[in-house]
């Protein structure tokens, strides 16, 4: 399955006096290509409603990236569980395509109301390119 795709440029307000980017500002831009990517899952029939909240994120800074520079970043579900979801995000120079960090998250699909985690909805898998579950009966 081909990644999900999303250029932005960095603005001066997410760099350091050195004009790279603050290392907190990379879970945000993961944010962002979480946002797009769950606009375009909605176009195929993803429920407004849905809700996962992050369990667990890493991040591996690889290069640095800088002031003004257009970056590319790629998300990929790696795997949808019952009630979770792994999902790879790398950065990449646009131009040179370069990689600049690579990060993961296990987010966890919740029901708000109770604030417990829920199945993933078939919909959702559907949606993301993944099957829907098994039946099982008995």
């Amino acid at each position: 399955m081909e990644p999900f795709r999303h250029t932005f440029r960095v603005r001066y307000a997410e760099v350091d006096p050195q004009s790279v980017v603050f290392n907190s500002r990379y879970l945000e831009y993961a944010d962002v290509l979480v946002s797009e990517h769950f606009r375009e899952a909605r176009k195929n029939g993803m429920p407004d409603e849905v809700e996962f909240h992050v369990r667990r994120a890493e991040v591996d800074y690889l290069a640095p990236i800088r002031l003004d520079e257009l970056i590319e970043g790629r998300l990929t579900i790696e795997s949808i569980g019952t009630s979770s979801m792994k999902t790879l995000i790398t950065l990449h120079g646009a131009e040179d395509g370069s990689l600049r960090a690579e990060m993961r998250l296990l987010t966890v699909h919740v029901d708000l109301p109770e604030g417990r985690p829920t199945p993933v909805p078939d919909a959702v898998r559907l949606a993301m390119g993944f099957p829907a579950r098994e039946k099982v009966d008995g």
